[in-house]
């Protein structure tokens, strides 16, 4: 790798031209001294192109269309595979980009020749409120992603080496359901190949809010995470942890009306860990005492999610 190496950001987007700008101002902004691209990936929606007037010395923006499958799956690899940086990162398009991350970044891979990928904390914004969510280590291993989510390691903080995504771990899932849990998969796969880096410093603004694509699309996200199961099932090796997705299962089955299988996936749950709150949070939801969308509120105000 070079002493300041390329870098391609992929940006994938749909209906959102003023987050979409002000994320790419933040990318554009970042002190970075090495060349930077910024691939903007129109999916299902007419591509502006406008969007390449942003263009500065050193900042290129392109405009492109998803020639893959759609949805954000297919979004993120068109975006790889017409980038040309050595390095690739990852910024959703209502997300923003925190003053010095990209080369607090660069830094942290050059620093460790062996990792292909380097992550780093967020701040969460909801409903007016903002919490830093940060991971207390410096690596994440395959373990450890099956016994947490560790949401912290979000797709806008990822930057990864573009060897390893075309000739190594390889690219973005577009199999999975609805593309929903397709960075969650993608981290599995690429700390299979090697642990992950990651910086406790939180260097990426994200934005949780009620236009969230999967905010109300509890069908897809049910058989998502069925696919993630049957698709690792390395989680048999960590009941917490495949609890803890048996128990999203259960909540979603929930709020989606399916009483039945929200208790099937519940007593699932609970008999690989009895102390996951999910089970209970999604037998609450099926009983009636409280509703999904209540619970996903108060969650996301502490910058968590389900």
């Amino acid at each position: 790798m070079t002493t300041h190496p390329s870098v391609s950001v992929v940006v994938p987007t749909r209906d959102r031209p003023e987050l979409l700008r002000a994320a790419l101002r933040a990318i554009l902004d970042q002190d970075y001294p090495g060349p930077v691209e910024v691939v903007v990936v129109h999916d299902r929606a007419e591509p502006d192109a406008t969007l390449s007037e942003l263009s500065r010395p050193d900042r290129t923006v392109r405009v492109t269309t998803n020639t893959r499958t759609p949805g954000l799956a297919g979004a993120r690899n068109s975006g790889t595979l017409a980038a040309v940086g050595e390095l690739i990162a990852f910024c959703d398009d209502d997300d923003e980009w925190l003053p010095g991350k990209l080369r607090a970044q660069v830094d942290a891979l050059a620093a460790h020749p062996e990792a292909e990928f380097v992550s780093c904390g967020i701040r969460v914004s909801y409903d007016g409120h903002t919490v830093d969510r940060s991971l207390d280590r410096d690596t994440v291993t395959l373990a450890d992603l099956l016994r947490d989510r560790m949401t912290e390691l979000h797709p806008s903080t990822f930057v990864i080496r573009a060897a390893a995504l075309r000739d190594g771990f390889g690219l973005v899932d577009e199999e999975i359901p609805g593309s929903y849990a397709e960075d969650y998969e993608f981290l599995l796969r690429a700390a299979r190949s090697a642990p992950l880096v990651n910086l406790r410093t939180p260097y990426v603004l994200v934005r949780w809010h009620k236009r969230s694509y999967f905010a109300q699309r509890w069908d897809t996200i049910s058989e998502a995470l069925q696919w993630l199961l049957q698709r690792y099932p390395e989680f048999g090796t960590q009941p917490a942890g495949e609890a803890r997705v048996t128990g999203q299962i259960a909540f979603a089955q929930a709020a989606s009306g399916d009483r039945q299988g929200a208790l099937r996936w519940a007593r699932r749950t609970i008999r690989r860990n009895p102390r996951e709150p999910r089970a209970y949070l999604a037998l609450a939801v099926a009983g009636r005492v409280v509703r999904a969308d209540r619970v996903l509120r108060t969650l996301h105000k502490r910058g968590r999610g389900i």
